[in-house]
């Protein structure tokens, strides 16, 4: 017998939103350049450097007030002269001019906070980061991976949609220590707050207070203008 699914279950799944996929299978291709900013650092995650990728499998230079950024393996960048403590806010304005240009999905981008022994095996860092289809998910390392709204991230009207694939789009992504609470902020609104209990601890940043930087997911294009770390 035939099974039918109901027409309304049917426009709930059409118009259910796209969330980020929980497994991202999609290979890695290496670019060349490397990092080529003065005082920057990077690492690429643990799955891109078993695969034999590495910061010179991306490529990170200035260009015009800004700088860009070509993945590539996922790669964290970051300068240890950058420092965020006590209250303040992290922000910068990505801009992809073709909306997943270098992939078959969309992949994110966004602001690092709260970085501490980068480059080591204990790092720990937050970072908040949006897709050109109106996702936005909130991750960080302690050194292992957690996740603060969920493995698909979620939603949020503010994020920014592209047109169609190979369209531009573009996200003002900021991350705000303020009292208690850290707040992630895309195009001027809060998307998304936790108090500093869910972000500090075992498994989670050893402070809020660290250096700042950039989270690129991999085959990744983008122009980043306006970085900037300002008391709050």
């Amino acid at each position: 017998m035939k099974r039918f699914m109901p027409a309304v279950a049917v426009l709930a799944l059409a118009a259910a939103p796209q969330f980020v996929h929980a497994q991202d299978n999609e290979k890695s291709i290496a670019v060349q350049g490397g990092i080529q900013l003065k005082g920057w650092m990077g690492v690429v995650d643990a799955k891109e450097a078993k695969a034999g990728l590495s910061v010179d499998s991306a490529k990170f230079w200035g260009m015009g007030a800004g700088m860009h950024a070509t993945t590539g393996p996922a790669i964290t960048y970051w300068n240890p002269s950058m420092q965020g403590k006590g209250d303040y806010t992290v922000k910068a304005t990505f801009s992809e001019r073709e909306y997943m240009g270098l992939n078959n999905h969309p992949h994110p981008y966004g602001i690092v906070m709260g970085g501490n022994d980068m480059g080591t095996e204990n790092a720990s860092y937050l970072y908040c980061a949006a897709y050109g289809n109106g996702n936005f998910i909130v991750r960080g390392f302690g050194p292992a991976a957690f996740q603060l709204n969920g493995p698909r991230g979620g939603t949020h009207p503010a994020v920014n949609k592209a047109e169609a694939k190979g369209k531009p789009v573009t996200q003002e992504i900021a991350l705000q220590v303020k009292g208690d609470k850290v707040s992630c902020l895309i195009n001027g609104q809060e998307v998304a707050s936790y108090p500093k209990a869910d972000v500090v601890g075992a498994g989670k940043l050893k402070s809020t207070d660290g250096v700042v930087g950039f989270r690129m997911g991999h085959n990744t294009d983008a122009h980043i203008a306006g970085f900037a770390v300002t008391k709050n």
